[in-house]
């Protein structure tokens, strides 16, 4: 029987690692605990988690490397003495869009795991496809237009999925499949998002989909909340039930496997709470108040609609942690700190000089490659290390301001800013962030706030069932703090120079 006062854990299965976050009864972070996939994993072969293919557009992940890295996660929290027998419920995220096939028969593999093999050894057999498309897969543009067609174009496929056709999103992932290797199609008898996958993983049965990440495959009509069936029959035969029925973001898909009871310990009664995408379950962490913005783009606005309404948009970019530290290493010796003194060398501004970096194909614009300009708008072949430092940062930066400002931001004198990621533990980073955007950074004592937001879901999913609200479960949470102040005046530098890099963004996209 578990110990009085329970732990809820959140899982979270990103594009480099695998992390946990376990929390107790007065959301206090009790545990912490991560893989990393190439350091922990090497003999994938992966770079930042996935393999890029040689068209540059096809970007993949090895499914037994996420299983094998849920081995060694729960072996680590098993050496350090985390008592899984507190745990009253546990969810988790994943990476969006990406997805995974299981084969015919997996089912019955995932039902009856002997306790005495670990996970990867089990499951070694149980896929039809063995790298996953992810999330930063570009390689779908045929599909996408084929089913944008096959709905009478882009705006009736918007009308449907809340989304034009995008080539990571997971429907034409499923039609390209369907297409380019029909047998690996049909072996499929289950298809999973990363979130449902690692939840099957811990239900030992196929986990439901959730309403909040099955909107992001180009399939679900998020109005009626399930499948439409015009745009499953565009992607590929059978595609119905092939999915399953999505379910709500809070709801109990059940008990934790008895694999997990006899293995580690778990708790019989502890229950997997529906997982979803990482966007949503950062949201969760973050606790974004009116006004706020998080530093992945979110925003919470309110409109004066009759009466004030909330909501909640967000904008998500490819060229963001990895980007940063392509240009530490080419321009900082691989080292944080003098990328920081290279930040400190050179004004807020850059002496207008303004750059573009695009590694892989962005999502907004969809541009790709490094794009560098002086202060006369004249494209230069390369910048000074330092100014190319503060390039990258000061470009990401007006970046998400500027997307901001299209969905209706605009800086109040109670905004905040709430970072979040590798970023936020970088004050000279969020300093930069702050002075784009003229406000305070908050920050929280960790970094993974999808993680935790899991975590506080896998809390509140328990109490939905009774009718209590997700406010009220976080209402003795603790707060963010301030991390970083914008410097007096810096706005005269960078409301000028967000309208410069919007006009130059637009000439690199036509040039494009």
């Amino acid at each position: 029987m578990a110990a009085a006062g329970g732990y809820y854990l959140g899982v979270d299965l990103s594009t480099q690692q695998l992390k946990a976050i376990a929390i107790d009864d007065n959301l206090n972070v009790i545990h912490e605990t991560s893989v990393k996939f190439d350091d922990d994993l090497p003999e994938f072969g992966t770079q930042d988690g996935a393999h890029v293919h040689s068209d540059k557009l096809t970007v993949t992940t090895p499914v037994l490397l996420w299983v094998k890295a849920l081995d060694m996660l729960l072996e680590r929290m098993k050496i350090s003495n985390f008592d899984f027998s507190k745990l009253k419920s546990l969810s988790g995220t994943g990476q969006q869009h990406g997805s995974v096939y299981w084969k015919e028969g997996a089912i019955q593999t995932l039902k009856n795991m002997p306790d005495d093999r670990s996970l990867h050894q089990i499951l070694e057999t149980s896929f039809a496809v063995k790298e996953s498309p992810i999330w930063m897969d570009s390689s779908t543009t045929e599909e996408c237009l084929q089913l944008e067609k096959s709905v009478g174009g882009p705006q009736n496929l918007a009308d449907i999925t809340g989304s034009r056709a995008y080539e990571r999103f997971t429907g034409n992932q499923i039609a390209k499949i369907n297409k380019k290797n029909p047998e690996d199609y049909k072996k499929t008898e289950r298809i999973s998002l990363v979130s449902s996958f690692v939840a099957s993983l811990f239900l030992g049965d196929y986990a439901a989909i959730d309403y909040s990440d099955g909107s992001g495959m180009n399939l679900m009509d998020i109005r009626a909340h399930n499948w439409s069936q015009r745009c499953l029959d565009a992607c590929a035969p059978g595609l119905k039930e092939k999915l399953g029925a999505p379910l709500p973001s809070h709801s109990i898909l059940g008990s934790v496997s008895p694999y997990y009871v006899k293995r580690f310990g778990f708790n019989s009664e502890c229950k997997v709470i529906a997982f979803t995408g990482d966007n949503p379950a950062s949201l969760a962490g973050m606790q974004l108040q009116r006004g706020d913005i998080a530093s992945t783009i979110f925003l919470r606005l309110g409109f004066p609609v009759v009466s004030m309404r909330l909501f909640i948009e967000f904008f998500s970019f490819k060229n963001g942690s990895l980007t940063r530290e392509k240009i530490r290493d080419e321009s900082a010796s691989g080292s944080w700190d003098e990328f920081a003194k290279a930040l400190k060398a050179t004004c807020p501004g850059n002496n207008g000089n303004l750059g573009f970096y695009f590694d892989v194909m962005e999502i907004t614009p969809a541009v790709v490659g490094i794009h560098r300009f002086n202060a006369k708008n004249c494209k230069v072949s390369k910048f000074p290390k330092e100014v190319d430092v503060r390039a990258v940062i000061e470009g990401q930066m007006l970046a998400k301001r500027a997307y901001a400002e299209k969905l209706g931001f605009e800086v109040l004198k109670d905004t905040r800013v709430l970072a979040t990621g590798g970023a936020s533990s970088n004050p000279d980073i969020l300093q930069v962030l702050a002075d784009v955007f003229n406000a305070p950074v908050y920050t929280r004592d960790t970094t993974n706030s999808a993680c935790l937001g899991c975590a506080y879901r896998a809390k509140h999913g328990l109490q939905a069932a009774s009718g209590q609200s997700f406010a009220d479960t976080m209402k003795n949470a603790p707060e963010p703090k301030v991390a970083v102040t914008p410097a007096c005046e810096v706005d005269k530098v960078y409301g000028p120079m967000l309208a410069r890099y919007m006009e130059l963004e637009k000439l690199v996209r036509n040039n494009c």
